[in-house]
């Protein structure tokens, strides 16, 4: 909770990236399960920004992202991005610097694919070898490739979601509110002692994690009580 710091729900996990965001999915399917509370955002860190997470937040649960993306289509060669090609949703391709179209098949197919995605997630696009060997970017766009290519999520559309919202004031504001939920992290070890794991295999780490939030909880919300009015 970003106003309060109050924990409403615990899931120690294996410090994978994967792991954390399976985790972070069943707590927030669970909190509005029981309480009937759904967040109309997620604050987080880079960890939480994939494609497939961003995308079950826009996509699945309507929940704005204050995420920063996790995106390594910058490059830093000299040669072009991803950022520098524009993308035509209605006519689904890419443009290339150069003026050149960069499209997912340039065939016909006597059966038509089902779908141009491909297990990993990611659409590729592809701009014609003619194009590329008589351009005069190609230095600066494939320099090792016969012609250049392109991938794009299959979530890209939540991904610029997240991508506007940072750009906002009101993720500043996010930014801000997150040091008071991770400041809990510190606050375990410190008040509460939770120095290391005393008992054994993810049942027992649970166990132990709902207790401490349990007592980080019962701190807070003695704070957050209104103080009696004298009589």
């Amino acid at each position: 909770d970003l106003d309060n710091a109050v924990i409403v729900d615990v899931e120690p996990s294996v410090p994978i990236r994967t792991a954390e965001t399976l985790a972070a999915r069943r707590m927030i399917d669970r909190v509005q399960a029981r309480f009937s509370i759904k967040p109309g955002k997620l604050v987080g860190d880079t960890g939480y920004g994939s494609a497939e997470m961003l995308g079950w937040l826009v996509e699945d649960r309507n929940i704005a992202p204050h995420i920063p993306v996790w995106d390594k289509s910058e490059r830093n060669d000299g040669t072009f991005s991803r950022s520098d090609f524009d993308y035509d949703r209605l006519a689904d391709r890419y443009t290339c610097p150069a003026g050149n179209s960069l499209l997912t098949s340039r065939r016909n197919f006597s059966k038509p694919r089902a779908t141009n995605v491909s297990k990993d997630g990611l659409i590729r696009y592809r701009a014609s070898k003619r194009d590329c060997d008589a351009c005069a970017l190609k230095a600066r766009c494939c320099p090792t490739q016969p012609a250049r290519k392109v991938l794009r999520s299959v979530h890209e559309a939540a991904r610029d979601v997240a991508r506007d919202i940072r750009k906002t004031d009101a993720y500043m504001t996010s930014f801000i509110q997150r040091r008071k939920v991770e400041m809990l992290f510190a606050h375990l070890k410190r008040y509460i002692g939770l120095l290391m794991m005393r008992l054994r295999r993810p049942k027992g780490a649970s166990e132990q994690f709902h207790l401490a939030a349990t007592a980080q909880n019962l701190r807070k919300l003695a704070r957050l009580a209104p103080t009696p009015v004298p009589t």
